[in-house]
């Protein structure tokens, strides 16, 4: 009887290892794609002329530009205030 107990005991521990394991990484796995969902569109590339890069941060509002001259390598980016933050008169 002491012999089946404890086979019965492993196996009742196995599955519920494996049980464990399982709801862990379906949670995690959701939660990944969550945030995946959010982040995805969140930056967004504008390119108003040749000369101009603007990346728009669209859950802030921020945005940096940086400005490119004909023929001469690329300046620093520059962080700009959001226009949608600041007050109206």
């Amino acid at each position: 009887m002491y012999k089946y107990l404890q086979s019965f005991s492993i196996i009742f521990f196995g599955i519920c290892v494996l049980l464990g394991s399982w709801f862990i990484s379906q949670s995690l796995k959701s939660n990944q794609e969550n945030v995946s969902k959010e982040e995805q569109y969140r930056y967004e590339l504008l390119s108003p002329n040749e000369n101009n890069l603007i990346i728009f941060d669209k859950q802030s509002g921020d945005y940096w530009r940086k400005f490119i001259e004909s023929g001469e390598g690329p300046t620093e980016w520059e962080k700009q205030p959001s226009p949608i933050s600041e007050p109206l008169e």
